[in-house]
């Protein structure tokens, strides 16, 4: 079904015409550059123009010209900035790397060969809940013999709410912590519930 959007702009009167024109009995006044097919036409005894177009749908939307937009908030925009930090104590000795999906939709790998990761992820949420996935792997060089497999040794992934400052990120509100240690040596997957603002 296609759908007409009829922008009304709200600046006063609009001037009287002798005729109106109706789409499904809506009156669909300033819509421009439209063609219909496979409609039915007639004209009532005030000269009223009927379209009579299945298959079609007519909404009105009203537009306030005297406010201005840009100080309009936009519904259903995320306002808020989204990171993803890694952290390790040891860079490498865990051998983990940890994918991270986003709403089913893959975003990187996150080594831990890599030095600190500090990325914006804001991109990939929607507004309100989201689903986000990390999967660890343990990716050994040598099966034989590990880098390291102490437990203090830590491979952390951070994502939070925060704020970008010149080069420095700040997260101001945690929202995920996974971590795994050189002491682990399974593959893990955790599911987390963010919800955006």
């Amino acid at each position: 079904m296609r759908v007409l959007l009829l922008l009304v702009v709200a600046c006063g009167a609009a001037p009287a015409f002798a005729a109106d024109v109706y789409v499904n009995g809506v009156n669909v006044e300033g819509l421009v550059n439209q063609t219909f097919s496979k409609v039915n036409v007639s004209i009532d005894e005030k000269g009223n123009v009927h379209i009579d177009a299945p298959g079609y749908a007519v909404k009105k939307v009203t537009i306030a010209a005297d406010k201005p937009t840009a100080a309009v908030k936009e519904e259903g925009l995320i306002t808020k900035k989204y990171f993803v930090v890694t952290e390790q104590n040891v860079l490498g000795r865990t051998e983990y790397d940890v994918d991270l999906y986003i709403n089913g939709k893959f975003v990187r790998t996150l080594r831990s060969d890599d030095e600190q990761i500090v990325s914006d992820i804001t991109r990939y949420f929607a507004p309100g809940k989201n689903q986000v996935l990390l999967q660890a792997r343990k990716v050994m060089a040598n099966k034989d013999q590990p880098k390291s497999t102490r437990a203090d040794h830590f491979f952390r992934v951070l994502i939070g709410e925060g704020s970008m400052t010149a080069d420095q990120v700040t997260i101001e509100l945690p929202l995920i912590k996974f971590e795994r240690t050189a002491a682990d040596a399974n593959d893990v997957r955790q599911e987390f519930s963010v919800t955006t603002r």
